[in-house]
Parts: structure tokens; C-alpha cells; sequence
């Protein structure tokens, strides 16, 4: 048991920064941590020992984490901070040189956070606990709790595309995932936790298997029936990996939900390609179409790129182009930034940072103009909604089967519930449908 003077108290504050993948991974932490007699509190109050999980897709984020860290080393200077995640695991000695860290956690090391903490006492300097993730097979499992509404699922781990602008492969290790029947029991656990909903997450989850001889379609099939969950989400899943026999399992199914988050990155075949990816635009739009085709109503979240080393404004042309004639329901427009270690850096030409800004408004707008167009499409007509669990300022949300956003008068009654609903209109804002609940 822990016997280090600077763990008396033992309460415990989490941080989590980047992606569901974060998410799930620091309720698992969290509940082993709890499960050996930490009492954990909110991040916001004084603790004995913060957790900070990272994320380091852009420079931003990196430099997100640092203020996170540095807060709540000012809230109390004799803390025992760790940070884990992404950003701990590139750059371990950046990290532990921040005054006030006291533990570096690699990502393959996230489930030792007990005994890693036990074994560590306060010294001058960070104590680093970070593989070679590369080398390391190991996959742990996970899934967050704490939202009854939903859980975050991981079902894979690490990527093997070694795409030019990013540093997953090295922050995650190489893809790997568990057994269909482990991936199952993970499952049930989450269902025994009280979700009704569950997101399949990872780095890239339409690899599940592929180290054990078994599929992601697998998956989706015996997930079916586990008792308790109500709803599955696919989240984001490579277009060459997302298969006509899952989109027609989907469009079948009365547990996965017509809702896809499929990545596209570039429209650009001579950037796709500078960007190492593993289709052309062509394929892209043909995919997108097979969905509509299939499942019209889906919602389509499509993540794109701009600004690359490599991107010309003829190229950045093509993308917006393909995006315009594709029915999309919303972009994720990221702006590109450096990566340390990576090939794109050897890319010509340099996009400056305005121009990158310029073309990040540019989707956004269109994304924005696809998504009203796509909301009013349902207007009038009936859908089920899984109603969140919390109020904010007398209003309660939730989101139908196909992803809509609903708003409504907060009703204690219908929290972590399923109902079917009448969308009646737009918000003002249009961030959300207004809803008649109909049973």
C-alpha cells in the first residue's frame, strides 16, 4: 500500500485532454486508482496527486497541456502531478522538465498508475516511465464511465498507416487489439456500469482483429447481443476500411446507429498521396455516396486537413471542389501544423499561417451551410433521441439516432432515456433541433 508521506490523504483529480480514445483510458485509471483507496475529486479542487492525460496532435495542444499542467501546479505547489498520454509519451523530457511534475507515465504504461505512483516518492526531478511503444504488443483495455448516458469503448490501439504529417505511430505503437470475446466482456462491463449508448473507439478501429485473425465486421456482429446497450456508434473509420458488408449490417441493425465519421484528410489525389494515404478522392466520394445509398438519413462527419506541407492552392481548389459536391453533414477542419519526426516536413511548398487560416474558414463555412441544409432535411418528422443526464440553465440535450442535437426544457423524467420525438425546428443559433417528446 501506498506509504509515501505526500500520499496521506490519497485524493485524486483527472485531466483529460485530445480524444475519446483519452477518455476511456482515464476512467480505467481511474477506477483502478479508486478500487485501491484513492478517494478522487473534482479537478478543479485542491488535491494530493493530479493526473493530467494528454494529447499532441498540434502544437496547440502541446501547448494546451503545459497550461494544464502549470494550473494545478499553482492550485498546490506540493501536488504530485502526472502526466500521461500523447504528449508524455513524445516528448518525456519536455515534460518532466516543467517545474512541479513529479511522474511521467507513457501511454503502454497507463494501467501500472497504481503501482507506478506506489513505487515513486518526491524528488528534484521527474522520475520518466515511458517504453519503446513501438516494440510493446500489449493492449489495454478500457472504456469511461461517470456519464451513465454513454460510454467510450476502446477496441484498438495504434496505427500502422505511418501517415506523413503524423506522429500517432509513435505515440501509440502499431495497431493491435484484443479477442472478439475479451472485446465482449469489456462490453458488458459497460453496460453493468448503466450506458445505454457506446461509442466503438481506438486509433484506427477497422484494424480490430487483424492481429488475431478475426474482423472489425466480427465485432459489430457480436456486439449485437449484448444485453443492456441500446445504441452503438461507430467512430472514426478509415474509408478504405469501412466495407459495404458493415454499411449494410448498419443499415439493418436496430442498435447502430446511421451516423459515420469517416476521414478524408485531402481531396487532392497528388496530396493524398504526398500524404501517404491509402485511397484516392475518387474512392472518398464513392464511399460517402454508398452510405447515402444505403442509409439516406446518416449523418456524415467527414475530418479534413488544410494548409499541409505540399498543398498548393490548386490542391487546397480540388478539396474544397470534391467537398462541394459531396453530401456531407459536417467537417472536422483541423489546421496542419509541424510535427517534430515527421516526413512532411520535407513537403514544398510551405503554406504560411494565415493562408492556412484562410483555408480553415474556407470548410468551415461550407461545412456549416452542409449541416443547416442537413438539420432542416428532418424538420417535421419523428426520430429517437437518447436524452443526456445533466441541466444547464433549465435546458436538457440529446441526440437522435442520427446524430441531430436536441434541445428542450430540462425533465428530470426523461434523463438517460430513449424517446421518440418530433423535430418541430431550428434553434436560433442552429446548433441544435427544437423537439416534441411523443412517448
Amino acid at each position: 500500500m501506498i506509504d509515501n508521506e505526500v500520499f496521506t490523504r490519497k485524493t485524486v483529480a483527472f485531466h483529460t485532454l485530445g480524444c475519446k480514445l483519452n477518455f476511456s483510458e482515464t476512467s480505467e485509471m481511474a477506477r483502478r486508482m479508486q478500487e485501491s483507496g484513492f478517494d478522487r475529486v473534482d479537478f478543479d479542487d485542491v488535491a494530493d496527486i493530479y493526473v493530467i492525460n494528454t494529447c499532441s496532435v498540434t502544437e496547440e495542444a502541446n501547448k494546451k497541456c503545459r497550461q494544464v499542467i502549470k494550473r494545478c501546479i499553482r492550485r498546490n505547489n506540493n501536488a504530485f502531478v502526472v502526466v500521461t498520454g500523447c504528449y508524455a509519451q513524445l516528448e518525456a523530457k519536455q515534460v518532466a522538465d516543467i517545474d512541479g511534475v513529479s511522474l511521467v507515465i507513457g501511454n503502454n504504461e497507463k494501467n501500472d498508475i497504481v503501482d507506478l505512483i506506489g513505487n515513486a516518492c518526491r524528488t528534484d526531478s521527474a522520475r520518466i516511465e515511458a517504453g519503446n511503444i513501438l516494440k510493446d504488443k500489449r493492449f489495454q483495455p478500457s472504456f469511461s464511465s461517470g456519464d451513465r448516458t454513454r460510454s467510450f469503448l476502446k477496441i484498438q490501439d495504434g496505427c500502422d498507416y505511418f501517415c506523413t504529417y503524423c506522429t500517432i505511430p509513435f505515440a501509440r505503437g502499431t495497431s493491435r487489439s484484443d479477442t472478439v470475446e475479451n472485446t465482449i466482456a469489456e462490453a458488458r462491463r459497460a453496460a453493468h456500469a448503466g450506458a445505454k449508448e457506446v461509442i466503438l473507439t481506438g486509433v484506427n478501429i477497422g484494424d480490430f482483429g487483424r492481429n488475431n485473425g478475426e474482423t472489425f465486421e466480427q465485432l459489430v456482429e457480436a456486439l449485437e447481443d449484448v444485453e443492456g446497450i441500446e445504441r452503438y456508434r461507430i467512430s472514426s473509420i478509415e474509408p478504405n476500411l469501412l466495407t459495404d458488408s458493415i454499411l449494410k449490417h448498419v443499415a439493418q441493425s436496430q442498435k447502430f446507429m446511421p451516423h459515420f465519421h469517416v476521414p478524408l484528410q485531402s481531396g487532392s489525389n497528388a496530396v493524398l498521396q504526398m500524404m501517404h494515404r491509402r485511397y484516392s478522392a475518387e474512392f472518398f466520394a464513392d464511399k460517402i455516396a454508398s452510405i447515402r445509398s444505403l442509409i439516406h438519413r446518416a449523418f456524415v462527419g467527414i475530418d479534413v486537413i488544410v494548409g499541409v506541407n505540399g498543398e498548393t492552392p490548386e490542391y487546397f481548389e480540388e478539396t474544397r471542389q470534391l467537398l462541394e459536391g459531396i453530401d456531407f453533414s459536417q467537417l472536422h477542419v483541423f489546421t496542419y501544423s509541424e510535427r517534430p519526426g515527421t516526413l512532411a516536413l520535407r513537403l514544398k511548398p510551405i503554406v504560411d499561417i494565415p493562408e492556412r487560416h484562410r483555408r480553415n474558414a474556407v470548410l468551415h463555412e461550407l461545412s456549416e451551410q452542409k449541416r443547416i441544409a442537413f438539420y432542416k432535411r428532418f424538420i417535421g418528422t419523428e426520430a429517437t433521441v437518447l436524452f443526456e443526464s445533466s441541466e444547464h440553465e433549465g435546458r436538457m440535450s440529446g441526440f437522435t439516432d442520427n446524430y441531430l442535437k436536441v434541445d428542450l426544457p430540462y425533465d428530470a423524467s426523461l434523463s438517460n432515456t430513449i424517446h421518440r420525438v418530433r423535430i418541430d425546428s431550428l434553434t436560433i443559433d442552429k446548433s441544435a433541433v427544437c423537439v416534441s417528446v411523443l412517448d
